[in-house]
């Protein structure tokens, strides 16, 4: 003997879906998503509602009703289905983590050159500080030199 049928509501906000499916696990096939939308509360399961009859009426289909978009407008629709793995992902993914170490290593690299480059500066800061106070000591010194000669002037 086949379950009976159930009537299961998911909503995106902008469109209502509703299936008759045997199952939440069925419903949650015929909307093509592998999450369980059941658990976080986006579907749930109807007694009453505009498309309960619709979906009865055509146990598996999927019954559209726009909410935002084409809204009152009810359709009879089928679920994308979800993609399945291709030979060339492992591909992509081997390159992403190619490209991740090197991204790791040319982090390491930079942050070396940065550090270099701020010892650099730091060394400059030095020389430029002891010049100054080379500069002001010969200065200071001239200028009582200079204070001085002119005191005799006077």
């Amino acid at each position: 003997m086949a379950r009976q049928l159930k009537v299961f509501c998911y909503s995106d906000g902008f469109h209502s879906w509703t299936v008759a499916a045997s199952s939440r696990a069925k419903a949650l096939e015929a909307w093509g998503v592998k999450r369980d939308l059941f658990k976080d509360g986006a579907a749930k399961e109807i007694d009453i509602g505009p498309d309960r009859a619709a979906a009865l009426a055509a146990p598996g289909e999927l019954i559209e009703r726009g909410l935002a978009v084409d809204i009152g407008q009810v359709e009879r629709t089928t679920a994308p289905k979800a993609k399945k793995a291709k030979a060339s992902d492992a591909k992509a993914k081997a390159l992403v983590g190619t490209l991740e170490a090197e991204l790791g290593a040319l982090d390491l690299a930079q942050a070396e050159e940065a550090a270099a480059a701020e010892a650099e500066r730091a060394a400059l800061e030095q020389r430029i500080a002891a010049l100054a106070k080379r500069q002001a000591t010969v200065r200071d010194a001239l200028k009582a030199k200079l204070k001085a000669a002119r005191a005799k002037l006077s």
